[in-house]
């Protein structure tokens, strides 16, 4: 059975405590952080966020220790903080609840719990990681396809798109540049042995060389 450290009835934090769970959420901190690194591309700022936000949570829940008037202190302090960073991919606010939830679990006292639940999450994360599980399919493609607004978008690329692809379902129409072009987005398959240039190249030369873009499905959808 797990059981907090933390002798709540005294209402007292010793220091013996307050530096165990500490350098437990600091090392816990960093297991997430080198998980983090080890299943794929990472920069430097966000593996320190992961490192660190262990250790300031358990402090924020170390001061409260069920203190109302402290935690209503600290949520007023809290909706100060206004965040401008531009919304991160799945991966990264998965990990950064991953860490907010260590912290948590370290401020309350449950260090056991925090570590084997850290232990496990991060292995399990390194297994889905490095399988094949969910792998998307490396010849599929999402095609955004820009065109005039004289132009009949039904039909117009079904010959290139039967010449180079396995399959092409158009997805969705909108309009744009103030409703003087057409935006049409497909999904489609290449054939094996078929460039993505030299259907693009044929697509250019029917929409008047207009923007055209072509990319991995997974990278649009990457966002939570």
């Amino acid at each position: 059975m797990f059981t907090s450290i933390l002798n709540s009835s005294e209402g007292a934090l010793s220091i013996g405590e307050a530096g165990i769970c500490l350098m437990a959420a600091l090392a816990l901190g960093l297991f997430i952080g080198f998980t983090y690194m080890a299943c794929g591309t990472y920069t430097k700022n966000f593996v320190v966020t992961l490192v660190m936000l262990p250790v300031l949570i358990q402090i924020v829940i170390l001061m409260v220790n069920g203190n109302l008037g402290t935690g209503v202190a600290v949520l007023g302090a809290f909706s100060l903080i206004r965040f401008r960073s531009v919304p991160g991919t799945s991966r990264e606010i998965t990990n950064i609840f991953f860490a907010m939830a260590a912290g948590l679990a370290i401020g309350t006292g449950y260090l056991t719990f925090a570590a084997f639940s850290v232990i496990m999450l991060c292995g399990i994360q390194m297994i889905l990681y490095q399988s094949s599980f969910a792998q998307e399919c490396v010849d599929e493609r999402s095609l955004k396809v820009t065109i005039p607004e004289n132009l009949d978008y039904e039909g117009i690329f079904d010959d290139i798109f039967e010449k180079h692809t396995k399959t092409a379902r158009l997805e969705r129409v909108r309009t744009t540049n103030l409703g003087s072009m057409f935006e049409l987005q497909y999904r489609i398959r290449m054939k094996r042995g078929k460039g993505e240039k030299e259907m693009i190249d044929e697509v250019r030369c029917r929409n008047g060389n207009l923007t055209i873009v072509c990319q991995r499905t997974g990278m649009e959808r990457d966002g939570l």
